[in-house]
């Protein structure tokens, strides 16, 4: 019995130990089970968070996403607007092309554009969104509120997202909306103009990239507005400067006319007076040459002399009275030029023959440069070489003792430029103006010794413009006076022409 007893123990105390160690085992499962659970509830916080972290970003991806989106197509209606308006100077066309759905594409449900007129006063030229009664309470609450005028007039731009919170309620309450911008149009003179954008509280609010957008494309307006200012004013400026040159062309031309009429009277008058004067001048010249022949009887010495100066003045009267005549002819049109072909170097040759008694007087030399292929000119062979007489003996008349006369030649394209140069006592610069004006003389001490009658160089001007030259002088005093003529060179064709017709000037 003891040992049923001890045997039952031994299994009762087998068997408790077996639980245990069953028990022991479960123990450690449940802790194995425990910390897998407790693994797995920080893994699915950990999935939470970053679900929660994916959410937010996407979130703000989206956002970023509808931003740029945003800002984006605000680029493109900038760049088109700019376009647009860049491309006209018409201040009403700038607005016309404002005035479509361009606005609207900035995403904003209301805008506004206000330009100053010329009082000073604030005038819409472009809204949507507000009635004509809600345009007349802004333009009229703007103008009240100097303190929000000055700072626009100062450059200042104001935004729901950075606005004062006193300025902010202001422009609410003006405008009627919750979200905005308020930007000046401005030019180099000041401020022109405002520009207004806004939304109600249920959309979105102001950006950094609105506001820029906002004063770039007030940059924009404000430029194309002032280009078209200025070209308005350019545009005026020339419409009177027009005016004021023809009115002026129209005085000109009158005055003109009126000259024209006082140089044929005056022609007319030396012509006449000139005619009337040569009828007694040759009978003065006829009794002084009569009573010189001895034919009325024998004449002291003392008569003669003065009948000698008599002859000898009334031949420069003479000659004063028919170069006063070719002027008035020439000028006034009545003088046939004949001309034909001539070679340059055997002008001179004559000019010079004519001339050497006076030049062996003072010893002087004269020199020619002919240009190589100087071609023949179509002249009057009469009057050119009265030019190169009168300015020959103008060069020997204020040229020294052993002094020296070039006469040169140059080829042009188109003309010959002939010059007569000297070695004389030269002429003051404020005189050479002067020189082809009639009568003038310049003032020096030749001139006050030798007489003359001012008439040479003027009749040579007209000699030369009669053949459509032109004639000029240089000189430096106590160096020398060097005076320049030109004369066309003809081309064959004209040259045929030339010498079969005669050519009225």
């Amino acid at each position: 019995m003891e040992n049923i007893v001890n045997i039952i123990g031994i299994v009762l105390f087998m068997s408790i130990g077996i639980l245990i160690f069953m028990l022991l085992g479960k123990i450690d499962q449940i802790k194995e089970l425990k910390e897998s659970h407790n693994k797995m509830l920080r893994s699915f916080n950990d999935l939470d968070e970053q679900a929660k972290l994916i959410v937010k970003t996407d979130l703000e991806l989206n956002k970023a996403q509808e931003e740029l989106d945003k800002r984006l197509n605000g680029l493109n209606t900038l760049q088109k607007t700019s376009r647009l308006i860049s491309t006209t100077l018409d201040e009403e066309e700038i607005f016309r092309r404002l005035d479509q759905p361009l606005m609207s594409e900035l995403g904003f449900e209301k805008h506004l554009i206000v330009i100053l007129d010329a009082d000073k006063k604030l005038h819409c030229r472009i809204e949507s969104g507000f009635s004509k009664e809600e345009i007349l309470y802004i333009l009229s609450n703007l103008e009240k509120d100097t303190n929000l005028y000055s700072s626009l007039r100062e450059g200042h731009t104001f935004s729901s997202s950075n606005s004062p919170k006193q300025i902010k309620e202001r422009i609410i309450r003006i405008f009627d909306v919750e979200h905005f911008i308020l930007a000046p149009i401005l030019t180099q003179e000041g401020i022109i103009g405002i520009i207004f954008i806004g939304n109600r509280s249920h959309t979105s609010p102001i950006t950094e990239g609105d506001e820029e957008l906002l004063s770039i494309l007030a940059n924009q307006i404000g430029q194309s507005l002032e280009n078209a200012q200025l070209f308005e004013q350019v545009y005026r400026s020339r419409q009177d400067l027009e005016s004021k040159i023809q009115d002026r062309t129209k005085q000109l031309a009158i005055a003109l006319e009126d000259v024209k009429k006082v140089s044929k009277m005056k022609s007319d008058f030396i012509s006449a007076v000139s005619h009337e004067l040569r009828t007694p001048l040759t009978s003065v010249k006829g009794y002084a040459s009569i009573l010189m022949s001895g034919k009325l009887g024998e004449i002291s010495p003392q008569v003669k002399d003065r009948l000698e100066k008599i002859n000898k003045h009334s031949d420069n009267l003479v000659k004063m009275i028919n170069d006063l005549l070719d002027i008035a002819r020439i000028e006034s049109g009545r003088v046939e030029m004949r001309l034909l072909k001539h070679n340059v170097s055997s002008i001179i040759e004559n000019v010079r023959d004519l001339l050497t008694p006076q030049m062996k007087e003072k010893n002087i030399q004269l020199k020619t440069v002919i240009a190589k292929n100087t071609p023949e000119i179509f002249v009057d062979i009469s009057q050119i070489e009265r030019v190169f007489i009168n300015l020959i003996n103008n060069a020997i008349k204020f040229t020294p003792l052993n002094g020296t006369i070039t006469i040169k030649t140059e080829l042009g394209k188109e003309m010959i430029v002939f010059s007569v140069a000297d070695t004389g006592i030269g002429i003051k610069e404020e005189d050479l103006p002067k020189l082809f004006n009639e009568f003038y003389r310049v003032e020096n001490e030749i001139n006050q010794n030798v007489k003359g009658t001012g008439l040479g160089l003027t009749l040579a001007k007209n000699i030369i413009e009669a053949h459509h030259g032109r004639i000029w002088v240089a000189s430096k005093v106590n160096e020398g006076t060097t005076f320049y003529f030109s004369l066309p060179i003809i081309n064959n064709d004209e040259k045929i022409s030339a010498e079969s017709t005669k050519e009225k000037v």
